[in-house]
């Protein structure tokens, strides 16, 4: 086991590996591996033998480096008590900034201007946990110490490209700026995509609130306008959208709470989606679904598919959804 570890960390980089084939390092590579493998294929396993690994030191640096990539940040600064030099390499951390943080306005000018990134990813990470106490002193954080500039563009893609913020925070943040939200949804790209697909990568986005209310429907109905905006080709109005996305969310918290003891069958999903559709009318009082709406009419078809995904696929806004929204489904059932 300790050998194949070996071949796969010094074969995995054919640029690393070809340094070995110097004359230079031809001996070495076997006093190396002597080193770090032995007899025994349990002295990885085993406090005992922590003393036989490779110093990283005697490695090329190159190696060494490839190495360490393989480290989060706290295992690195371990690292960097005993390999100095090569755990503060600037691009190890800048590696780490980027893997978390997609996007920041100090990556613009970080590196022109010679600053440190492992610096740069302390202030990321203060910011963050800041942010995910209380969004607007994490906010004011970021803007002061030059990490974010403070626009509304440059916000957006910060929160649309990073692991490390509390979505509820993020939901509480966006809900009181509705410019941010805005720039979030010209982000998201739900081209040639199906619709249940769509609403979840939305969802994933911004996050879905609990129950439903007022943020609820103003989610619906951006996402509503953006969906149409990007396929056009479907020629489904905003309002019928807007419908499928409540009767998606309804079946996906009817078919995944263990609360709903008869689940909702396609069947009864699809007259239900039609009945909803042909029955509901635009901000004229005008009916969806007449016989000559064509741009608003659901295919049987297209409904049941509709309800294949959410039952395959599973909920359509994975999220805590508590029991007024149970209440919701049992209501609109009878």
């Amino acid at each position: 086991m300790g050998q194949k570890i070996v071949r796969q960390i010094l074969g995995s980089d054919s640029q690393t590996t070809s340094c070995w084939h110097t004359p230079h390092h031809g001996n070495g590579r076997h006093h190396i591996l002597n080193r770090l493998v032995r007899s025994n294929h349990g002295d990885f396993q085993k406090p005992s033998h922590l003393n036989n690994f490779v110093d990283l030191n005697l490695l090329p640096p190159e190696l060494g480096l490839q190495i360490l990539k393989n480290l989060n940040a706290t295992d690195l600064c371990l690292a960097s008590c005993v390999w100095e030099d090569l755990a503060n390499d600037e691009s190890l951390w800048e590696g780490l900034c980027h893997a978390s943080w997609g996007f920041c306005s100090a990556y613009r000018f970080w590196k022109t201007e010679g600053k440190s990134f492992k610096q740069l990813f302390l202030l990321l990470d203060e910011g963050s946990l800041t942010f995910n106490t209380q969004p607007e002193w994490g906010m004011e954080y970021l803007i002061q110490h030059e990490i974010l500039d403070g626009s509304v563009e440059d916000t957006a893609k910060f929160f649309h490209l990073t692991n490390q913020l509390c979505w509820q925070k993020v939901r509480l943040y966006i809900r009181e700026r509705q410019d941010v939200l805005e720039e979030l949804l010209k982000l998201q790209n739900y081209r040639n995509q199906f619709l249940p697909n769509a609403l979840r990568k939305f969802f994933h986005a911004v996050d879905s609130p609990t129950s439903r209310g007022d943020y609820l429907t103003m989610l619906i109905d951006k996402f509503s306008q953006r969906f149409c905006a990007d396929n056009p080709n479907l020629h489904l109005s905003t309002d019928v959208v807007s419908i499928v996305c409540y009767s998606l969310i309804l079946l996906s918290v009817d078919l995944s709470s263990p609360h709903v003891k008869n689940k909702m069958s396609k069947r009864e999903f699809v007259r239900n989606i039609c009945r909803a559709i042909h029955g509901a009318r635009n901000a004229n009082n005008q009916p969806l679904g007449g016989n000559n709406d064509h741009q608003n009419v659901i295919d049987r078809d297209f409904a049941g598919h509709l309800y294949d995904n959410v039952y395959l696929v599973g909920h359509v806004a994975p999220q805590r959804w508590d029991d007024n929204a149970n209440n919701l489904v049992q209501s609109r059932r009878h």
